[in-house]
C-alpha cells in the first residue's frame, strides 16, 4: 500500500482518539482550567522518582557527543482530552525538603540538583492526578530551521528519558516489558519503539541528510496505529492516547543515518496533498 493511500487509513484509526478539532480552536480562555491545590492534598498526583530523573541528567552529561549544542529540559504533555495543562504547579518533595519547579508556558522545565532531594528519595510531582499526564525529556540544538528535529538529540531524548523512568503507561506489566528490554538496547533498535511527539498534528516526517531524503513510513506515524500490532483498545494503556496525531518513530537505531540528520516536519495545517 502507498503511503498516501494508508494516510486515510491512520487517520480513520485516530480520528476518535486525536483531539477534536473544536477543542483545537478554542483559545485558552474558554478552557476551564484545573483550580490550583497543594500537591501533598491530591490523591493518586502524577509523580516521578527525583533520584531516576537526576540519572537521566548525569546520562545527559556523559552522551554529550550526540547533542554537543543542546540543552536538557523536561516536557508534561496532556494523557487525556480533560486534562488541563493551564497553571501547572510542579515540585521536588521529600519528608522534609520541598522545592518548587518553575514550569515554562511550553510546560517545559528543568531541575536543580539537590542532595538532600536524593537523600530523601524524593518524588518530583505537580498538581495533576496519576495518569492525566505523561513526560518526555526535551534536547534541541538551538538554530536549527523551523518545524525541524535533529536525530543526534531524538537518540539522546531516548536515552534520557528511559533512564530517567519518564514513560508513562496506565498497564504496569507495559513498563515492566519496557524496563525488561532497555539494557538490551531500547533506543539503539532498528525497528525503533520509542515514539516522540510534534507541536502539532502531522501529515509527514522526511529524514534530510546532504543530497538523501526520505520519507518515514505509515507505520512510522501516528504511534504506529496503522500496524495490527496497534489497535484501538490499546490506546488507554499509551501515553500517546491524546496526542497520536502528533506521534511519530524514529530511526534511532539506523545508523546509517548519522546524528546530525534533520526530521522535517510538515504539519497538517500547513499542507495539502500532492
Amino acid at each position: 500500500m502507498s503511503r498516501l493511500a494508508a494516510i486515510p487509513v491512520a487517520l480513520a484509526l485516530l480520528s476518535a482518539h486525536a483531539w477534536p478539532a473544536d477543542r483545537q480552536e478554542k483559545s485558552p480562555a474558554d478552557t476551564t482550567a484545573l483550580p490550583p491545590v497543594q500537591v501533598q492534598a491530591l490523591r493518586e498526583p502524577v509523580e516521578k522518582s527525583y533520584r531516576r530523573i537526576v540519572g537521566g541528567m548525569d546520562l545527559f552529561e556523559r552522551r554529550r557527543d550526540l547533542a554537543p549544542n543542546a540543552a536538557l529540559r523536561f516536557r508534561l504533555l496532556p494523557r487525556h482530552r480533560d486534562t488541563s495543562m493551564a497553571g501547572i504547579a510542579l515540585s521536588i518533595e521529600g519528608d522534609r525538603v520541598a522545592i518548587p519547579v518553575a514550569v515554562a508556558p511550553d510546560n517545559t522545565f528543568a531541575l536543580e540538583r539537590s542532595a538532600q532531594a536524593l537523600a530523601e528519595n524524593a518524588v518530583v510531582t505537580p498538581n495533576r492526578k496519576a495518569r492525566s499526564m505523561t513526560w518526555r525529556s526535551d534536547i534541541r540544538t538551538p538554530g536549527l530551521p523551523p518545524n525541524t528535529r535533529r536525530l543526534g538529540d531524538l537518540r539522546l531524548e531516548c536515552l534520557v528519558g528511559m533512564e530517567a523512568d519518564l514513560v508513562s503507561n496506565a498497564r504496569s506489566v507495559v513498563a515492566e516489558m519496557v524496563r525488561a528490554i532497555t539494557d538490551a538496547g531500547y533506543c539503539n533498535q532498528r525497528v525503533p519503539e520509542y515514539f516522540f511527539f510534534a507541536d502539532r498534528p502531522l501529515w509527514s516526517v522526511t529524514l534530510v541528510h546532504g543530497n538523501r531524503r526520505a520519507l518515514l513510513p505509515i507505520d512510522h506515524m501516528y504511534a504506529g496505529i496503522s500496524k495490527e500490532a496497534m489497535t484501538s483498545s490499546d490506546l488507554r494503556y499509551c501515553d500517546c492516547e491524546v496526542l497520536i496525531d502528533r506521534a511519530y518513530y524514529a530511526p534511532l537505531g539506523d545508523r546509517s543515518w548519522p546524528d546530525d540528520t534533520l526530521l522535517v516536519l510538515e504539519y497538517m495545517d500547513e499542507s495539502r496533498p500532492r
